[in-house]
């Protein structure tokens, strides 16, 4: 698309009609051209908020399905059914059980139970006695289970209890790999055929899997329709977030991951709500998966990204779009602006070396390798960290759903404060000092817990914090230092990459066994040593996206600021 030159001038939004408006798009270098249309038409008006608000469907949508199986697949608390004392009316919680059950961590043990007495003295007692049970001696449970809740899940359902729990762990574990699978392959075809095109088709295939694993008959159709779920609809967050910050100007992009990042954070919450009402696994499929089938609308609403569509050469596509910005949030685009951006469209891709509009595997790995490499280890600290706090973190205080709320909720500090660090010491620092935050915060959580065991809870609360605020970073900046026709693939890449660490974050705690903080040092060596790397990568604050290998390549070098012209007194 579009070539940069050394200096690169962005008009101001207003005045946005007369001599100075004029002026000012005419000293605009003929390489910045979209740029430059992008801020005189509205780098955040009435069209771009409106598809924002379209573009919160799919990221709601992947917000449930990446995390639902924690309801779908949860454990239901359990304990073993006593045939010599439980009936039909007993419940979970009943007075025999201080000779029948073992106690273990507050709770009743939910697989084994105190051994019948086989020459107890069984007289004609109606009720059952303490007498009949062996307390020295544990067995088994071999009648059934008693369930603490009518809430209902795979586990309850299919009988998955005790020696069968890791299936339930299996389901976690498919759903990862669904998106290792997924996510590459999504940004692949969103970069080939359209970001528009594989929301519509993502959404509506997760919608169809997800309502067909709601009616799964036995656990082995419910594990494969999980991994064909996530295989198709893992692409829902990554390309709604690149389409949503490739319809807005330079300034404006922080605001757009924001929006994205706070939506994503709050429903998460709400599936945490949602499921405390809904208690049936299968109405709460039904009930998730059915608004995705809504993604057929964007075939109507929703635009192409215009970048995407130049680098395709689809530029009457791209002028069409352009012009339904301008009229939408009533800014004023002449024709010989859209001429003027076609013709530096077709000198950047005669000069392009992507054939067809598309980069070779080889042409990406010698431009930007080592860059790629980097994405992914960082992609791969993040996830590690973050799952690995919420796994190592103690158990909060009230159920299941508030507490998975509350940790939803406690995204949205930290979204807030990444915002705000970008914007005052640009992407690297912000990027760094957050992990070197979380670092710091895990080392003194792990120093003051035992003397000051509350002021080491809230120091890791803050360490999540923190940890949620760099992945929103790491996010939008991986969004910025790809070119255009590839963005999407290697956004996704690094993404499926960094799942590796998602798979490992769950074996953390068995470090505990050997020194009760190793997950806490762990965590935090990774932290400073991802804090100092991220430092190579370029700057790309308020610099234009890179359309092209030579131009992403640029960015380590220098590449043009935007530069606000001043219109005359």
């Amino acid at each position: 698309m579009l070539k940069l030159q050394p200096k690169l001038e962005v008009v101001q939004e207003k005045p946005e009609s007369g001599p100075e408006a004029k002026d000012s798009f005419q000293n605009a270098t003929q390489d910045s051209q979209l740029d430059s249309i992008i801020v005189q038409i509205g780098q955040f008006g009435r069209f771009q908020i409106s598809n924002y608000l379209l573009l919160c469907l799919p990221i709601i949508c992947n917000a449930f399905y990446s995390i639902s199986y924690v309801f779908t697949a949860g454990q239901v608390p359990h304990r073993c059914n006593i045939t010599q004392c439980d009936s039909l009316e007993t419940g979970y919680d009943e007075p025999f059980l201080n000779f029948t059950t073992p106690h273990r961590h507050g709770t009743w043990d939910q697989c084994e139970h105190y051994a019948v007495m086989l020459d107890g003295d069984w007289g004609n007692e109606a009720e059952c006695n303490a007498s009949w049970f062996d307390v020295g001696q544990r067995v088994s449970c071999d009648a059934g289970f008693k369930l603490q809740s009518d809430e209902s899940t795979i586990a309850s359902e299919f009988g998955i209890y005790c020696s069968d729990q890791w299936k339930l762990s299996m389901v976690g574990t498919v759903n990862n790999i669904g998106q290792f699978v997924g996510i590459p392959l999504g940004g692949y075809l969103s970069d080939r055929y359209g970001r528009k095109s594989i929301l519509v088709l993502a959404g509506v295939l997760s919608s169809f899997a997800g309502l067909a694993r709601s009616h799964a008959p036995d656990y082995y159709s419910f594990l494969g329709l999980e991994f064909l779920d996530m295989a198709v609809g893992s692409t829902l967050f990554p390309t709604a977030f690149l389409l949503a910050v490739e319809l807005v100007g330079p300034k404006r992009r922080v605001i757009a991951a924001t929006m994205i990042s706070l939506t994503y954070g709050l429903a998460e919450a709400g599936l945490g709500y949602l499921a405390s009402y809904l208690l049936d696994w299968r109405v709460l499929l039904r009930v998730l998966y059915m608004p995705a089938l809504l993604h057929l609308i964007f075939i109507c609403l929703l635009p192409e990204s215009v970048r995407w569509l130049l680098s395709q050469s689809m530029e009457q596509e791209a002028k069409e779009t352009l012009r339904r910005v301008a009229r939408v949030n009533r800014r004023s685009l002449s024709e010989q602006q859209l001429n003027d951006l076609v013709r530096s469209n077709r000198q950047v891709e005669a000069q392009s070396s992507a054939p067809g509009g598309h980069y070779t595997v080889r042409q990406i790995a010698q431009a930007l390798g080592w860059r790629i490499a980097l994405c992914c280890f960082v992609w791969f600290t993040h996830t590690f960290i973050c799952l690995g706090l919420s796994l190592n973190a103690d158990q909060l205080s009230g159920s299941k759903f508030e507490n998975f709320s509350i940790t939803g909720l406690m995204q949205l500090p930290g979204i807030l404060m990444a915002t705000t660090l970008m914007h005052r010491v640009g992407r690297r620092w912000a990027l760094s000092f957050s992990l070197f935050s979380c670092a710091s915060l895990l080392l003194a959580a792990a120093a003051t817990d035992e003397v000051y065991p509350l002021t080491s809870s809230l120091l890791y609360f803050l360490a999540k914090m923190t940890s949620t605020g760099s992945f929103m970073i790491v996010y939008f900046f991986t969004s910025e230092i790809f070119p255009t026709n590839c963005r999407n693939s290697l956004l996704s890449f690094c993404s499926s990459v960094g799942r590796f660490g998602s798979m490992l974050a769950p074996h953390t705690p068995l470090l505990i066994v050997y020194y009760q903080y190793a997950p806490h040092l762990l965590f935090a060596l990774f932290g400073f040593i991802c804090s100092s790397l991220v430092l190579i990568f370029p700057e790309t604050t308020n610099k234009v996206l890179p359309t092209t290998l030579e131009e992403a390549r640029a960015l380590d070098r220098s590449m043009p600021r935007e530069k606000v012209c001043k219109s005359a007194a």
